[in-house]
């Protein structure tokens, strides 16, 4: 098209690898996986008790590759250059890296260097998740590799859970898509798990500012949206994440939003859609003001016109003749 130009920096959709065994005899699975995906350095060696399974989706954009799916028990021995984050999510594992073994609880993490040869066994199959960080790319953002890397992450580590739970955001959301969000959500996964391994000073402090936040305020928002129906408040919601009040308003308002117009705003959506559902055209419009978390109707009927153009009422009878 005229005058299009093309930016080689935007960002690209996301690459989609599929891994599923039970496409291939179960003699081969072992040769096939090795002739397939472990050319670059990833080796499997199954249990002898049963045949390899694996079922996973491997994402790749630029920066990050994530792995989640399911997999039989199996020795995983990891030689291609790239940092790994794995999530311990099924049983018990045992993980090898620098000369060490750590033993993995379920919830537990553990990282693995790319400048070192390192392995992961799993006892019994179960769902499995990775981070894969290209070329070592984490690595440089960290004070020391051998202490960050081959060590149990405990499940309990709040770094841990905010990065799971940013993690749980973006697929959700789909944030990893070909949009100008792609890179800031990659920057803010390196952030999160340098910071988690113990960043160097630099990344440390770029981390704190951008990566922390964006976790922490993308963990609230996840916990607000599962308590419209409930009364909310800004000093709860701050003690339940151990912040200062004053800390959390700063987050909203770098969006450029405040902490109770995010809340009116995702109740208004609620009702709108329920309104324009014939699923809960047996409830009265008071129920469905109630039921997302409005406890004043006037003022709810007053919110949903300055905000949608139209009454609540309007909003249903459109949706019922068509408009």
């Amino acid at each position: 098209m005229a005058g299009t130009t093309h930016d080689p920096q935007a960002p690209k959709p996301p690459r989609v690898i599929t891994i599923c065994t039970a496409e291939w005899p179960e003699r081969d699975r072992v040769a096939r996986f090795r002739e397939t995906f472990g050319r670059g350095g990833i080796r499997v060696v199954p249990s002898p008790d049963e045949p390899l399974e694996i079922d996973a989706t491997l994402t790749r954009v630029p920066g990050l590759g994530m792995l989640s799916g399911h997999r039989s028990a199996l020795r995983s021995d990891f030689a291609d250059g790239h940092d790994r984050l794995i999530f311990s999510l099924g049983s018990a594992a045992l993980g090898k890296q620098f000369g060490r073994e750590v033993v993995l609880e379920q919830g537990d993490a553990i990282a693995l260097s790319g400048a070192d040869a390192g392995s992961l066994t799993t006892s019994r199959g179960g769902p499995v998740a990775t981070l894969e960080f290209p070329g070592g790319s984490l690595i440089p953002m960290l004070k020391e590799v051998r202490t960050a890397c081959g060590r149990r992450i405990p499940g309990n580590s709040p770094i841990l859970q905010l990065l799971r739970h940013y993690l749980n955001a973006l697929h959700a959301s789909n944030g990893l898509s070909a949009s100008a969000l792609q890179p800031l959500a990659v920057a803010h996964i390196y952030d999160l798990a340098a910071l988690m391994l113990g960043a160097n000073c630099e990344a440390e402090e770029r981390a704190a500012g951008r990566g922390m936040r964006a976790a922490r305020l993308q963990a609230i928002k996840s916990d607000l949206l599962g308590d419209l129906d409930r009364e909310i408040s800004l000093g709860a919601v701050a003690a339940r994440y151990r912040l200062s009040p004053r800390y959390i308003r700063m987050l909203f308002e770098s969006e450029g939003t405040s902490f109770t117009a995010f809340v009116r705003e995702q109740r208004l959506q609620r009702a709108l859609s329920k309104l324009l559902s014939v699923r809960f055209d047996h409830l009265r419009i008071s129920e469905i003001a109630y039921g997302v978390g409005f406890n004043d109707l006037s003022y709810f009927n007053r919110a949903f016109r300055r905000r949608f153009g139209h009454s609540p009422g309007e909003a249903r009878e459109r949706r019922r003749s068509g408009f």
